[in-house]
């Protein structure tokens, strides 16, 4: 990894689009963040989607040159599943795009997931929450085989984005030349900018100039 390499873009508001966003044109060059082994432990960590222990596990465990090739399969993954997304955001996913999602289906039979009774987040001392439901929940839980299965939850979030997200509000930033990805789930649906700090405050910069440059055309 580079230390001159801007930290990666969570603004997605799902995980399955945050991962396809791992590759992205922040300012003006082309930003892969997935580019080795650790690149891709280091943003699983920062996704949340993989325990700390599983990932220093696989880092100390792992055979030479192991984890690179799992990254080089995740972004395979994430640049095959990428035209899928803009070709049907903007609207209701249909029955028969499952045909397309045929690698996607093949890679998430892999998992070995189970559920587990675990106790649940914040209970009160008689081991009740205050709505009065159990202390305890049902929790999944994966075996984590192999480097490979760093892919699954890759795969997981993938899946969720296309069974319980309506494409409709997926949209892509309006900046010229940005390519990152999100939901818009804004009371007015006008989202519109990945950033308004980034994307938004340019476009505001850039009619700023425009309208100066009108304002001096006419002055003259």
């Amino acid at each position: 990894m580079t230390s001159k390499r801007p930290p990666p873009f969570f603004i997605a508001d799902h995980p399955g689009l945050d991962f396809l966003n791992s590759i992205a044109v922040p300012v003006d060059i082309k930003v892969e963040w997935l580019a080795s082994g650790e690149d891709l432990l280091a943003w699983l960590k920062q996704a949340g989607l993989v325990p700390d222990e599983v990932l220093n596990a696989f880092r100390k465990s792992a055979l030479p040159g192991e984890l690179d090739a799992v990254a080089a399969q995740a972004r395979a993954l994430r640049d095959w599943f990428k035209p899928f997304v803009h070709k049907h955001m903007g609207g209701a996913i249909e029955p028969n795009a499952l045909r397309q999602l045929k690698p996607l289906n093949q890679l998430l039979a892999r998992d070995d997931e189970f559920g587990q009774i675990a106790v649940r987040d914040r209970p009160n001392k008689r081991g009740h929450n205050h709505e009065g439901v159990s202390g305890l929940v049902w929790r999944r839980r994966r075996r984590w085989q192999s480097p490979e299965s760093l892919l699954l939850p890759l795969a997981r979030s993938l899946a969720d984005l296309v069974c319980t997200e309506d494409f409709t509000y997926v949209k892509a930033c309006e900046g010229p030349d940005c390519t990152l990805l999100f939901i818009d789930r804004t009371r007015s649906r006008a989202r519109r900018w990945c950033s308004m700090a980034v994307c938004g405050n340019r476009a505001k910069q850039a009619a700023h100039r425009k309208r100066a440059q009108q304002a001096r055309r006419r002055s003259r």
